[in-house]
């Protein structure tokens, strides 16, 4: 849905804000790019959504050249921004019904009325803006950024700020929309939401993109799993018949602790008690735990 072949920013000042970025993003996709602040998420969608211009490169969004096609390509691409910025004078209604007039398109009611039920936004809808609350208005600029039916939705950190009932009313309603074949574009600081909802997961850092991943590969690959072994009575060390399994004996001895990435490794895992019952080591318990994506991030980004 959107190819992005070599593309650079760089400002007047000399300062590069993206450097050579090559990212394909499939149609009817959840994709997550993630990056410390600074590292160029809400250039790289300006660019693409024409509101900031590439020094260099080629874009295209369903095949359209944004530049040549830009009236296609801005009809297909529905943004809602970081910032709140609204009409503070108009009513919930009239903005969402104007945005929609911008893209030429005859009025819908009965569309504008499912976006705000689905929005919580009904009962709101004669309001005027400047009377709403920030979690209100970010709900209002989702509203607007659907308005013309569009294919490709970004969600520059949508969530930032607002209460856990839009969050989840938003998700419910992206998890919809991806089901109609919509592409999402997500930005955002809450990794649990991107370990949710994401397909595949973008990383970028100092303008440039540093890996792209399907998140459950991803998650495999530098995902490291742990199972701890509680004992029912501690140890003085390792017993030898255990040392090629590289287990660690924390605890005063109470609990080994078995630290593991692929699937070569996991199978070791019976291995591992048809020794302890060898050796008649009884143990109480067990826990297992995979690294988290947040995790996963912060040692992609150092």
């Amino acid at each position: 849905m959107i190819k992005i072949s070599n593309l650079n920013k760089v400002y007047a000042g000399g300062f590069q804000a993206l450097k050579d970025i090559n990212l394909n993003i499939k149609k009817g996709e959840i994709f997550a790019l993630l990056g410390p602040n600074g590292a160029g998420k809400t250039t790289l969608i300006s660019v693409i959504c024409g509101i900031n211009n590439a020094t260099d490169g080629e874009i295209l969004i369903n095949g359209f050249n944004i530049i040549k096609d830009y009236r296609k390509t801005r009809s297909l691409i529905g943004l809602v921004p970081q910032e709140l910025t609204t009409d503070a004078f108009e009513t919930v209604w009239d903005t969402v019904n104007f945005t929609r007039g911008l893209f030429g398109l005859s009025p819908n009611h009965a569309y504008i009325e499912k976006i705000l039920k689905s929005l919580s936004l009904w009962d709101k809808k004669n309001n005027k803006l400047m009377t709403l609350s920030g979690g209100m208005k970010r709900r209002v600029l989702i509203a607007k950024a659907l308005s013309h039916e569009p294919r490709v939705l970004f969600l520059d950190e949508p969530t930032a700020g607002v209460d856990v009932e839009l969050r989840k009313d938003m998700w419910s309603m992206v998890r919809k929309l991806q089901e109609s074949g919509v592409t999402i574009i997500l930005t955002t600081h809450y990794i649990e939401e991107a370990e949710e909802m994401a397909d595949r997961i973008g990383v970028i850092n100092n303008g440039e993109i540093i890996l792209v991943e399907n998140k459950d590969l991803l998650m495999q690959k530098l995902g490291s799993k742990n199972m701890s072994i509680d004992l029912r009575a501690s140890l003085e060390n390792i017993p030898m018949e255990l040392n090629k399994f590289d287990l660690k004996l924390v605890l005063e001895g109470t609990r080994l602790i078995y630290t593991y990435n692929s699937k070569n490794e996991e199978n070791k895992i019976s291995e591992i008690f048809d020794v302890l019952n060898i050796l008649k080591i009884p143990f109480a318990d067990i826990n297992t735990n995979q690294s988290s994506l947040e995790e996963i991030f912060v040692s992609l980004v150092k």
